[in-house]
């Protein structure tokens, strides 16, 4: 069964008025359990609203989504996915511990439970010993790998990124892809991420998705070969700046057909 299903999905703001937007038109996609897929294209492509059909925030104007063989509706009532945002959205009032433990909260877990799993997901991210901390007492980095935690605690099958790293530093964006991608290894979630950055895509995905201007069409999907065990190396391969150089005349190929259409804010760095 596969994790996610978008089945011929359009999507229209605003329709039939002046300020009528139509954002995405005819997306098929199907994503496995345990792949890792990007999407990447020009800002204002429809990356974000894909990503928000898929979550089950906004509605589809056409066609269904199916997360883990149920609505997309369903699978957000069932709570079957965590989401991450580019700011890591922690709540100041709560340690860093009882931001981990919210939506175990709300699932109804016991204390003594919660407070287990906390401590297993502080493990996971590096930070054990930050748990009676609170939010901005840590660094940028530190309060997204608290995100993550956050986004994990609750076992999901699928956790959903919009650009988490997107506001970090360089070195940071890099260390963080790095633990992203072994909590993945180690927990077998499945990964839809949104980037705009071309060697964040490559270096993270199974799959990268490459999209069109608006209204937002699937153009390519590339499969990227670079191996589950990735590390600092991987970065000096060949074969990674092949991808990116794939990746990158993607775009420039959507961006010809476009007559022009600018790629504003995708990063080839």
């Amino acid at each position: 069964m596969n994790a996610v299903v978008v089945n011929r999905v359009s999507k229209v703001f605003n329709p039939g008025t002046p300020n009528q937007v139509d954002a995405l038109v005819d997306i098929e996609l199907s994503i496995e359990p345990g792949d890792f897929v990007s999407l990447i294209g020009p800002s204002g492509c429809g990356k974000s609203t894909l990503l928000r059909l898929i979550a089950n925030l906004i509605e589809p104007s056409q066609g269904d989504v199916l997360v883990n063989g149920k609505s997309a509706a369903q699978a957000r009532i069932d709570q079957d996915y965590g989401m991450a945002f580019q700011q890591a959205g922690l709540f100041d009032w709560r340690s860093v511990e009882k931001n981990i433990e919210l939506p175990l909260e709300l699932k109804g877990w016991d204390k003594a439970k919660r407070r287990a799993r906390a401590q297993e997901m502080l493990e996971l991210v590096k930070l054990p010993d930050f748990a009676r901390h609170m939010p901005w007492q840590l660094s940028g980095g530190m309060q997204q790998r608290v995100a993550i935690a956050r986004a994990l605690a609750a076992h999901p099958q699928l956790l959903l990124m919009d650009e988490p790293f997107g506001a970090l530093d360089e070195m940071t964006r890099e260390h963080m892809q790095a633990e992203l991608l072994n909590i993945c290894n180690q927990t077998g979630t499945t990964v839809v991420f949104v980037t705009h950055s071309i060697p964040e895509a490559v270096y993270l995905s199974t799959r990268v998705v490459v999209m069109s201007p608006r209204p937002g069409r699937i153009t390519e999907i590339i499969d990227v070969d670079l191996g589950r065990d990735r590390t600092e190396d991987t970065r000096e391969r060949d074969a990674f700046y092949g991808k990116i150089t794939e990746v990158r005349e993607a775009l420039r190929s959507v961006e010809a057909v476009s007559h022009g259409a600018g790629f504003g804010g995708v990063d080839d760095r």
